[in-house]
């Protein structure tokens, strides 16, 4: 069966660049039928954030990404740790080191001197004399020292080095604590890994977990690693380009279909396919068909693919994502042509709770370069005459048609071109030129609040 997962440090937020690698892994066990697990790398206890891990947690709730079982914290599998390095040292396979310092840096400015790679020469890897007074050693797998390490990864092909590259690598420093490359090791392998899926990034740390694994005797899972998410101008991503934190997405007003949507498609293709509903993406992903190449972020795809997202939203649910941005229409009488009037018009939530503002609140102040333009010669008199229409047409008027009705029939009776009544309509219902159409306006208004509101700017407007 195959078992992914995803191991984030809680030294950080989780970016988009994690989320993606966590979709990639949790899309392929969906896909196969198999198990996605969630694991916390949170062994540097001076820079884990308790708020960074609460923000992972719930980032990953807020996307729907489910995982199997408990969460996994390497900082309560110290002792697991242990009992494997004190197996190794045990069966020969690792060694203390007591070099200090001092030494290794000298030993680095020879080699350089030499124009050689700075390395650990496996001094100590024999070592049966005296340990040095007062020198806690730390602990030093013993690396291959000939022949090749190879691996064949799932995106990048066949990938093999000289067994000279990787020195004797430290699996625990000389307090105790193991390192990075043995703990995700050990780790991947007891929790029954099959597949590995993370950002290349992480290429060269390959090699020397596979030195672990053959060390203790476990099964080396299948690798992916996936090229970075570069920014438009095909450079590292920054915080400004959008490598923020995933939650910020939410505040930002996007959905997270959208955000998923988005990210499938960085590195992934299916044809010339855009928009993919999570289902979707689960029968059609392989990671097989990741591409070898960076890809590039793209505000512009993920505001139109956000777009396409809210309008498809059934109302209802739309009316419960605007509660956080201040917009409440849950029990409006009118919801549905106010949604169907509107979200055609945001690209997120934080846009389309402005549009609805527009038209729920009567305008305080009015733009000053609409009013200019809508505003001349007899502007004031046209919207009188209209408002006047309006109150005596002869039929209730509730539907947009219904106004649509009174607004062609003015204008044909008063021989004027729409735009005439069409400007200072628009800025007396809204404060400025932008906005719905006029007749959905002013059937979610009513005639009241639509009269009142053309009053209202015809004695403000000098």
């Amino acid at each position: 069966m195959t078992v992914t997962r995803f191991a984030p440090s809680p030294t950080g937020y989780l970016h988009i660049g994690g989320l993606r690698t966590a979709l990639f892994s949790w899309l392929y066990a969906k896909h196969t039928g198999g198990t996605f697990r969630l694991r916390i790398e949170d062994t540097d206890m001076a820079r884990n954030s308790e708020e960074a891990l609460a923000a992972i947690i719930e980032a990953f709730d807020w996307v729907g990404l489910s995982y199997e079982g408990e969460v996994v914290y390497q900082s309560k599998r110290f002792d697991i740790y242990k009992k494997y390095i004190d197996q190794l040292l045990a069966e020969g396979k690792a060694y203390k080191c007591y070099m200090d310092k001092e030494e290794l840096d000298a030993l680095r400015e020879e080699q350089m001197a030499r124009k050689e790679r700075p390395r650990y020469d496996g001094r100590y890897r024999d070592f049966t004399g005296t340990p040095p007074v007062g020198r806690e050693p730390v602990i030093r797998i013993k690396a291959p020292q000939e022949g090749m390490i190879y691996f064949t990864d799932g995106v990048k092909g066949e990938i093999t080095i000289a067994a000279s590259e990787v020195d004797d690598f430290i699996i625990a420093r000389s307090d105790g604590t193991p390192t990075y490359n043995f703990v995700v090791a050990v780790d991947d392998a007891l929790m029954g890994l099959t597949h590995v899926i993370r950002g290349d990034d992480h290429l060269y740390n390959t090699p020397k977990q596979i030195v672990v694994y053959k060390a203790l005797g476990f099964k080396i899972p299948h690798f992916y690693h996936v090229a970075m998410i570069n920014n438009e101008q095909g450079k590292k991503l920054s915080k400004r380009d959008g490598a923020t934190d995933v939650m910020e997405y939410k505040k930002l007003g996007f959905l997270p279909e959208a955000l998923l949507n988005f990210l499938v498609r960085l590195g992934w293709s299916h044809g010339d396919q855009e928009i993919f509903s999570l289902d979707e993406m689960i029968a059609l992903f392989d990671p097989k068909d990741i591409n070898r190449s960076a890809s590039n972020y793209n505000l512009d795809k993920l505001m139109w693919l956000n777009a396409h997202y809210i309008k498809n939203t059934p109302n209802e649910k739309l009316a419960q994502l605007l509660k956080p941005f201040g917009v409440d229409i849950s029990e409006h009488d009118k919801l549905e042509l106010l949604l169907d009037a509107t979200k055609e018009r945001g690209k997120t939530l934080v846009e389309l709770a402005e549009q609805i503002k527009l038209i729920l609140h009567t305008p305080e102040t009015y733009d000053e370069k609409a009013v200019q333009k809508a505003f001349k010669g007899d502007a004031k008199e046209i919207l009188a005459d209209f408002s006047a229409m309006l109150q005596g047409w002869e039929r209730e008027l509730h539907l947009p048609c219904d106004y649509h009705e009174v607004l062609e029939h003015f204008v044909s009776s008063k021989e004027i071109g729409f735009g005439k009544i069409g400007m200072p309509l628009r800025v007396s219902l809204l404060g400025s030129m932008t906005g719905s159409g006029l007749d959905e306006i002013m059937s979610i208004l009513g005639m009241q609040e639509t009269v009142a509101r053309i009053q209202k700017v015809i004695d403000m407007v000098e």
